[in-house]
């Protein structure tokens, strides 16, 4: 196993990777939370985020055989999060954020279970920064894209598998940014911020074509798409859901289009405008065993 423990602020092809290693290698990235651990107690208050320098990411991996045109299949097999953790308002961001005050809450967690205000919960720790390093020009941790970066979905959790397409070299990997919880949209900007650790396993799909990210359920495929506004990340996302399904079940685009305004749905990871983040969703379809998996 080879232990990740360092971190960079972006997802550029030039960033130095930290480790390299074959496919199948255990990989244990150790996690700053998204304010680099700067946030300790309710006196610390985040009163401008700079979302250059947000969500540090333990890595890059360089994974051996990686090329452009792969796709880099991430399992998570273990999330491990501290027993501390925050809940921040940030100026400008979410859509109450006109009419709130400056706040840092400290969220003490017990065996799983977090305690507000005297309002228990259990926990379930998910990933909101991961992915592979882009095509173009370097795109901070604190940004949504086609290669992945802070897609904010509470999907990403023990159990699933992301899909990433690999294209540069090396695919480099990198990941943090963990949320002990978070409820879809990330109202105000932050889920239960926290450090901790991630265990995952990365593999290589050799040659399949793949557009954005892809989360693999135990019941579901999650289409990850961001843009400016909804409509735009909607058609990204069900564009690709469409093509897969295409390629997958033998459909054309126009069964696929209809299976799919009865049978899958769109779920918001991230929206809490009028911060500067691209709204960023997911649209999921069930899984069909009686076919080929979309992606593999």
């Amino acid at each position: 196993m080879k232990i990740i423990d360092k971190s960079v602020y972006n997802f550029s092809k030039d960033n130095e990777p930290f480790v390299t290693t074959d496919p199948g290698e255990l990989l244990l990235f150790r996690t700053m939370d998204c304010f680099s651990n700067t946030i300790h107690t309710e006196e610390d208050l985040v009163l401008n985020l700079d979302y250059t320098i947000a969500n540090p990411a333990a890595g890059p991996v360089f994974i051996n055989g990686a090329e452009p045109g792969d796709v880099l299949a991430v399992d998570i097999l273990d999330i491990q999060v501290a027993d501390q953790g925050v809940i921040c308002t940030v100026r400008g961001c979410g859509p109450l954020c006109d009419d709130m005050e400056d706040r840092t809450k400290v969220v003490k967690i017990t065996d799983g279970v977090a305690e507000f205000n005297q309002v228990k919960f259990h926990i379930y720790p998910m990933i909101g920064v991961i992915g592979t390093a882009p095509e173009g020009e370097p795109v901070a941790d604190g940004y949504p894209g086609n290669h992945g970066g802070n897609l904010d979905s509470k999907r990403i959790t023990k159990g699933v598998r992301l899909y990433f397409p690999v294209r540069q070299t090396g695919a480099l990997l990198q990941m943090g940014d963990l949320h002990a919880t978070m409820g879809d949209a990330e109202l105000c900007g932050t889920g239960i911020e926290i450090k901790g650790e991630i265990l995952v396993r990365a593999t290589l799909i050799k040659q399949f074509e793949l557009h954005w990210p892809v989360t693999e359920t135990a019941t579901h495929w999650y289409v990850n798409a961001c843009a400016p506004e909804y409509p735009e990340a909607l058609k990204r996302a069900s564009k690709e859901l469409q093509r897969l399904i295409c390629k997958a079940y033998g459909w054309d685009k126009t069964d696929a289009y209809l299976y799919m305004s009865v049978q899958s749905d769109v779920e918001i990871n991230q929206a809490c405008k009028p911060c500067e983040v691209d709204l960023i969703l997911r649209f999921g379809t069930p899984k069909l065993p009686q076919f080929k998996p979309l992606i593999g």
